[in-house]
């Protein structure tokens, strides 16, 4: 049996964001982001074109919640899976979207070792499914359950980076973290090394998936929150 792809659209308005996702999504093998919507509405018509089998949901989106938007995914494509990505992180929105069929919940700033773990689990999860037409009681408490862990990396002798991290512009980042002063944006820092600032940004969120640094949401009063690094408390 030839090895499925999976598919998966990203449903995410912070467009920073939804780059990352995609960025680390499509490293994986087998997984490729085929479109990304910034609103449930962009969502919904592109469904209409494509249904891929997996969906990365933000909950707070510019035209309706996500939460309302995976019931209504549910009642029109039952076959697609979904796992919400967002800053809710309160019991009724959990709930709901545990209801709501969600095969994982990921709470920002995401780490990006979790995102792909997850996504892994979701690979092995869904392959298991495929290639058995008939499971017993104790696989299917398992599914139900979704108690598996994600395997543990094998140990290296030899520092190894994602795709698209260099040791020595990371060097670079991690000297700048290390001179921060308070909490500075991503645009600050990348004028400060040198660098473009969607360099520094993947730079900076791979350092937060390390719990080096922090994120702080900076709410103005108009406009999109501000992502802010600091350094971690130690």
């Amino acid at each position: 049996m030839a090895e499925e792809k999976i598919n998966v659209i990203i449903i995410e308005d912070d467009e920073d964001a939804a780059n990352i996702y995609k960025q680390f999504t499509d490293e994986i093998e087998r997984f490729h982001v085929v479109a990304t919507a910034s609103t449930g509405e962009q969502a919904l018509q592109i469904l209409k074109v494509i249904q891929p089998q997996l969906l990365l949901l933000d909950v707070f989106l510019p035209d309706m919640n996500g939460i309302d938007l995976l019931r209504e995914i549910r009642k029109q494509y039952r076959g697609i899976d979904v796992i919400l990505i967002t800053a809710a992180n309160d019991t009724k929105t959990v709930s709901e979207a545990i209801h709501g069929g969600a095969f994982g919940y990921l709470v920002k700033p995401v780490i990006v070792d979790k995102l792909i773990a997850t996504l892994r689990e979701y690979e092995v999860f869904r392959g298991q499914l495929r290639k058995e037409s008939v499971v017993n009681q104790e696989k299917i408490d398992v599914y139900f359950r979704k108690s598996r862990q994600p395997a543990a990396a094998p140990e290296s002798p030899k520092m190894t980076y994602p795709k698209g991290i260099d040791k020595h512009t990371l060097k670079l980042v991690r000297a700048a973290t290390q001179e921060m002063v308070g909490s500075q944006s991503a645009d600050e820092l990348s004028r400060m090394v040198g660098i473009s600032y969607s360099t520094m940004r993947r730079y900076l969120e791979y350092l937060v998936s390390l719990e080096e640094i922090e994120v702080e949401i900076i709410y103005g009063s108009v406009g999109r929150p501000e992502r802010k690094y600091k350094r971690a408390a130690k």
